[in-house]
């Protein structure tokens, strides 16, 4: 039985040309392994958002993850100041050998102004641990770690400011107003502990950083997953009952507010502004009693103290920065979802944090010593309690610095081209480096990752998809990575 042309459309005619019909079919083929390549790299667009159910009457409840967990909490050790690479983590030999000669090719304007000379680095490097990995001794303690540690050798930031950075390391966003990663993981997630905030920032002694609240800001989530920032010098503001009132009678007053919020509420069913108010007060009045009970480091022995250098009566800067350490395993401990713990306050010619502009060595001598021994003790005291199991440690800073000293100076300038950064705990391979910069450490030039990918790769580990976690936010769909982000697949167990 033959086919009637006359009674074919035109679109069926072109139908039975051959070349034409393997054409269409060599360029359909085409477009299916497209789709499925973006789908497996989750960029095709068509995944739905899994924006968490957030009951206003329990915000901070816990929830489920996206997919499987390798984490629960996370504590971010944040050195603010820009901590070089060069005198910590990323051991350069050739920069040893070019001490004092020009950068071949180097910019001859840095971010202060002229460059100067490669400068090698201001510490002897030397192997720790199995792995022989190269280490600083500005940080033996940490150094003794290296084998329970991920290195990151290659992380780019967008800018070279001390502010914007911090921001783009904490929200992922340059601008102000976007949310910290803290707050998009307890948005997600909520906490397992209802008497204590889900996420706490604690500032370093000496003040707070650059970018202040925006670290563990909000942006435009829901106030009530902002951090709450305190440490063991400096209590939560507004919080003390008065001492004029008896225990029993604030109890009474409380039940009583309880019992008339309720039944507000009850009237009130839809007012979800109301719900979240109420739970906001009640945890305030729940923190009254758990707040000055984990602050409180005098119930610690004398062994836990020396071993983070909290006893130490010759420099309060280190021993209160040691007893900040306490606190952040004392709030892992209780189930705290986020802990930000920073090392280093704002921009004071590297007085006060590690932008060691103009004499680098002698301002890391001091900085060093407040840092090493206490972070260290802190992740030993972590790994023997068993709280490594849940919980990833991240060690960072905002960007790195120059091979070069800058002119006229005996410090480096910012560097935003190729920083470390260091995880360790659950989830985590142990004694790993992944990037290289180059022979100068000047720039990252194998596996090159950008700080969406560090927070891409936290998030995975505490089992969230980083592009279906967002917030509606003025008609668009809002995520921690934005629409960059890559997990670092190669320092995951």
């Amino acid at each position: 039985m033959h086919a009637n042309k006359n009674l074919l459309t035109h679109a069926g005619r072109e139908l039975l040309d051959r070349r034409r019909f393997f054409g269409q079919t060599v360029s359909s083929l085409s477009g299916i392994a497209l789709t499925q390549l973006l789908a497996e790299q989750g960029l095709s667009g068509n995944e739905k958002p899994l924006r968490p159910a957030v009951d206003p009457s329990q915000p901070l409840a816990p929830r489920q993850p996206h997919g499987f967990a390798k984490a629960k909490n996370v504590l971010v050790i944040f050195c603010a100041g820009a901590c070089s690479q060069l005198e910590t983590w990323d051991y350069k030999p050739e920069l040893i050998r070019q001490d004092g000669k020009p950068m071949p090719g180097g910019p001859a304007v840095t971010f202060q102004g002229p460059a100067g000379n490669l400068a090698r680095p201001q510490y002897q490097f030397r192997p720790c641990g199995e792995t022989g990995k190269m280490v600083s001794d500005m940080i033996p303690h940490l150094g003794q770690l290296v084998d329970d540690f991920a290195f990151v050798h290659t992380l780019t930031s967008k800018t070279n400011t001390h502010g914007p950075a911090e921001n783009f390391l904490s929200t992922g966003f340059v601008q102000d107003g976007f949310p910290s990663i803290g707050a998009w993981v307890t948005y997600a997630l909520g906490s397992e502990n209802q008497n204590l905030p889900a996420f706490v920032a604690i500032p370093d002694p000496r003040g707070i950083p650059q970018a202040s609240v925006n670290n563990w800001g909000p942006g435009f989530l829901p106030a009530v997953f902002q951090g709450t920032a305190f440490s063991s010098t400096q209590p939560i503001r507004n919080l003390l009952a008065p001492s004029t009132i008896s225990a029993d009678a604030d109890l009474a007053a409380r039940d009583l507010l309880r019992f008339v919020n309720s039944e507000h509420l009850k009237r009130n069913p839809d007012d979800s502004d109301l719900a979240a108010r109420i739970a906001s007060y009640e945890l305030a009045a729940r923190m009254q009693l758990s707040v000055p009970e984990i602050s409180d480091l005098s119930t610690e022995p004398e062994h836990i103290l020396k071993m983070y250098g909290a006893d130490d009566p010759s420099d309060d800067i280190r021993r209160n920065y040691a007893r900040n350490c306490i606190l952040a395993r004392r709030l892992i401990e209780k189930g705290v979802r986020f802990v930000q713990l920073f090392n280093g306050a704002y921009a004071s010619g590297g007085r006060l944090n590690w932008d060691g502009h103009q004499a680098l060595r002698e301002q890391y001598d001091i900085h060093g010593r407040i840092m090493d021994q206490p972070s260290a003790a802190l992740i030993r005291d972590l790994r023997q309690r068993g709280l490594l199991e849940d919980t990833v440690v991240v060690w960072c800073t905002e960007f790195g610095r120059m091979p070069m000293f800058q002119k006229g100076a005996q410090g480096r300038d910012h560097n935003p081209n190729g920083f470390t950064a260091v995880l360790t705990g659950a989830g985590v391979r142990r004694g790993v480096s992944h990037g290289v910069t180059d022979e100068l450490g000047f720039k990252a030039v194998q596996d090159v990752l950008s700080i969406h990918d560090l927070n891409a790769t936290i998030l995975h580990l505490l089992g969230l998809d980083h592009t279906r976690l967002t917030f509606n936010h003025n008609g668009l769909e809002r995520r921690l990575t934005d629409v960059h982000g890559h997990i670092i697949q190669q320092i995951l167990t």
